[in-house]
């Protein structure tokens, strides 16, 4: 079975989660976590080939959505947490001070539109009707402005169904960050957060597998999703229209250029001094190659916890931030670029508590 059949049938299962372990059936360390199901695909490889190479270790990690991971996280009932929305600084304030708050980015992806059309052609969406659509203004594939975009493609009939997520999403976090930027109406209509005010004509479903098998089954549906989920099944995916105008299809490359122009705070995080505020976000990047929505996303530490597990994660990281970075083209992610790595190797040494 190849990683890409077995990401399908576990989506298909409706339960996302890691359990990496050695060939033992019992582990002497073991860490649980939850979080985004945006990273879910490459943190499932690095964690199964992490294991390969550790014995009597255990990494279990349950894609519950990055709402969910936080809350968990301040709730103190994971060892770790992922999120694509970080944690903002009324999340941060809620975790005790003698616990301590780590955010390490650990990869970056893109959000992507998928859709459900005849044929499944290649798809342009101008920037004011991808804004459009998802203030619940524009509900027709008839669209002039789709038309025009797409003069090769004879269109359906079909009303637009949009799809989003129903659950607290890190991904929709960036997808109306994305939006919000582009549209100060959006914004004040519908709001930028992992939960926003979607108009009620809206399908919901949860995480990436819920949302795209929801288009899946709905013609004339389209929705947001990770990239790398997308292209590990094969859904049709959407080349938007970027600030400068330019047409930009998802990919390594534009999602690069994307990130090109981010720039990390030179702060503390707010409370906990002496730890570095690695959140950084590019919500409408200026430049012609890149595409419009893409994203870091973090992994969450306790700064002090207990040594052993503190080693194991650490470890853990280490293998993420060096071979682990190799498996994110072909899976779908952006690797880190160099001067970011260095900005985490940093911070993963307070993991634990060392300084």
């Amino acid at each position: 079975m190849t990683f890409q059949h077995a990401l399908k049938t576990t989506a298909l299962a409706g339960c996302l989660s890691i359990v990496a372990f050695s060939s033992a059936l019992s582990a002497d360390t073991t860490v649980n976590g939850s979080g985004a199901s945006f990273p879910f695909p490459l943190y499932a490889k690095w964690a199964k080939d992490f294991s390969r190479q550790n014995k009597d270790v255990r990494v279990q990690y349950q894609a519950v959505g990055s709402g969910a991971g936080i809350r968990a996280f301040i709730a103190e009932t994971v060892d770790f947490a992922a999120s694509d929305a970080a944690m903002n600084d009324d999340e941060i304030s809620k975790v005790p001070t003698e616990k301590g708050v780590v955010l390490l980015p650990m990869t970056a992806g893109e959000v992507v539109l998928s859709y459900n059309l005849p044929g499944n052609p290649e798809l342009k969406l101008p920037r004011d009707v991808l804004i459009d659509i998802f203030s619940g203004k524009l509900d027709s594939w008839q669209d002039e402005r789709i038309a025009k975009a797409n003069p090769e493609i004879d269109l359906p009939d079909d009303e637009i169904t949009v799809v989003r997520r129903s659950d607290s999403s890190g991904t929709t976090y960036v997808f109306t960050g994305h939006l919000a930027a582009a549209s100060e109406t959006f914004k004040q209509e519908v709001g930028h957060g992992k939960s926003v005010n979607w108009p009620k004509s809206f399908v919901g479903a949860p995480k990436n597998d819920g949302v795209a098998a929801m288009i899946k089954q709905t013609p004339g549906a389209i929705g947001y999703i990770e990239y790398g989920y997308a292209e590990a099944t094969r859904q049709p995916m959407a080349t938007l229209q970027n600030k400068a105008g330019e047409f930009v299809k998802p990919g390594e490359k534009s999602g690069t250029a994307a990130l090109a122009s981010a720039e990390f705070p030179s702060t503390d995080l707010p409370g906990y001094a002496g730890t570095p505020d690695l959140r950084v976000w590019v919500n409408d990047p200026a430049g012609k190659e890149a595409y419009p929505i893409a994203t870091f996303t973090w992994m969450l530490f306790y700064q002090h916890q207990d040594e052993e597990k503190a080693k194991l994660l650490r470890d853990f990281v280490e293998y993420g931030l060096n071979q682990g970075q190799k498996d994110a083209p072909k899976m779908g992610y952006i690797p880190l670029p160099d001067n970011v790595k260095a900005k985490v190797e940093r911070a993963l040494k307070l993991v634990g508590g060392e300084q």
